[in-house]
């Protein structure tokens, strides 16, 4: 698995551009497993801090026991709608994926548990300078960048 600092480090200017993109607003969305094996979905606050993506869970939240139980999880950036007049200007989405390791309790005047991400998947959606194509961007530990185009 990998860090935010590995994704930096070996695509810097894909990895601005996630962050810019996740970093655009405060509130995330994170995907959990229930002990059922079913999703959950469930409003979240994350940062980078030293190379390491990171996000909390308050006390009893259920998704901190979905982490706790199993770590896999999938971030989302908040979607905004491509503009009218301008389909190219769309920022994206940006999508990370991968599992959460508990690193203990919040620090602060927030209590909770903290987690940093260890990377399986980036994903980066956005338009072509044309506006008229899909481009899925992913980068992959091991693998690296690679770049799809669809109509």
């Amino acid at each position: 698995m990998a860090t935010w600092k590995d994704v930096n480090g070996s695509a810097p200017e894909f990895a601005d551009r996630v962050r810019k993109i996740l970093d655009a607003h405060k509130h995330k969305t994170i995907a959990t497993l229930r002990a059922d094996g079913s999703p959950r979905i469930s409003g979240i606050e994350a940062e980078f801090a030293e190379g390491e993506l990171t996000f909390g869970s308050m006390p009893g939240a259920r998704k901190g026991a979905d982490l706790r139980r199993d770590p896999r999880f999938a971030l989302h950036s908040a979607s905004v709608d491509p503009p009218q007049d301008d389909a190219a200007r769309w920022p994206g989405d940006a999508k990370i994926s991968g599992r959460a390791i508990p690193t203990g309790a919040l620090a602060g005047p927030t209590a909770g548990d903290g987690f940093r991400a260890d990377i399986e998947e980036v994903v980066l959606t956005g338009l072509n300078d044309e506006g008229d194509r899909l481009v899925i961007e992913t980068w992959r530990p091991g693998t690296g960048l690679r770049r799809v185009e669809r109509e």
